[in-house]
């Protein structure tokens, strides 16, 4: 099922990523969702469009790639 809105998000997505990385993981979660019949590729696809911008931190969170 696609995202509406941010606070729809799993928790560990809300609770880890900023708001910009949760807008990545949303927008690519709904694009993957619409091309795949499984419901693990949708997920593996968000967090891959995330870790292109951020990386993983202490303690779980995440944040924003240098340089970009």
């Amino acid at each position: 099922m696609p995202y509406d809105s941010l606070n729809d998000l799993p928790d560990n997505v809300q609770n880890s990523l900023p708001k910009h990385g949760q807008e990545i993981f949303k927008e690519a979660f709904n694009s993957a969702e619409e091309q795949y019949d499984d419901e693990e590729t949708p997920f593996q696809v968000a967090w891959s469009a995330v870790k292109e911008k951020y990386e993983k931190k202490e303690q779980g969170h995440w944040v924003r790639k240098e340089g970009d």
